[in-house]
């Protein structure tokens, strides 16, 4: 069995925040598996509805603990599941990385992500997969609580619609053939730097500075 959590944070005045893409792609994925509202069942302080991806019975859970208390209601569910840390599968937002990018990764610290530092001392092990949908970095002045609890600006709308589709498939993949897989099928690949060329000798009796203030 896998255990896919999306962060965030409970009630509507929450739903279309940065905060929440961890539950907007939960709920794309269940809509996608065909889970009804009513198939919703209230756990250890979450939303859970059991489903199968492949032949995999699959949990998906949203925390109702709000952001912040996400541990407090995943490391019991694990436990009555009697589960490990890498049959988890976290889904959340991460400032890092410019809105709509992705990254999945197997391991790591919190990264100062609240949440996943819940996660971490509630479930005591690092070795759970993070799949991360970037939200950016706050506008000048705004603090991190603004920015995350703020709606997307409309031209960032669709770029995280596009992230969620196409993680959809990159989550079965994570369940069906493992997180190895997934990173190598579905994380962007580093653009190699072009090879640098030589340059011509600047001319003589003009220092570096000259050229600077020339705009060469």
């Amino acid at each position: 069995m896998k255990v896919i959590v999306g962060l965030g944070n409970p009630g509507p005045k929450y739903g279309l925040t940065k905060h929440n893409v961890g539950f907007m792609l939960v709920n794309a994925l269940a809509e996608k598996l065909g889970i009804s509202e009513t198939e919703w069942k209230d756990k250890f302080e979450a939303l859970v509805a059991e489903t199968h991806i492949g032949m995999e019975k699959v949990l998906l859970v949203k925390p109702l603990t709000y952001m912040n208390d996400s541990g407090r209601a995943v490391g019991p569910l694990l436990s009555w599941y009697k589960l490990e840390p890498e049959d988890l599968v976290v889904v959340h937002d991460d400032m890092d990385i410019p809105a709509g990018t992705i990254r999945i990764r197997k391991k790591g610290s919190a990264g100062g992500h609240n949440g996943i530092k819940s996660l971490l001392a509630h479930v005591g092990d690092e070795h759970f997969t993070r799949v991360r949908i970037g939200i950016g970095r706050p506008l000048p002045g705004w603090s991190v609580i603004d920015h995350v609890l703020a709606p997307f600006p409309s031209e960032d709308v669709p770029k995280i619609r596009e992230a969620i589709e196409y993680l959809l498939p990159a989550v079965e993949t994570i369940v069906t053939e493992g997180t190895d897989l997934a990173m190598n099928k579905y994380n962007p690949r580093k653009q190699k730097k072009p090879k640098q060329t030589e340059t011509a000798p600047e001319p003589e009796g003009e220092t570096d500075e000259q050229s600077k203030q020339a705009g060469k």
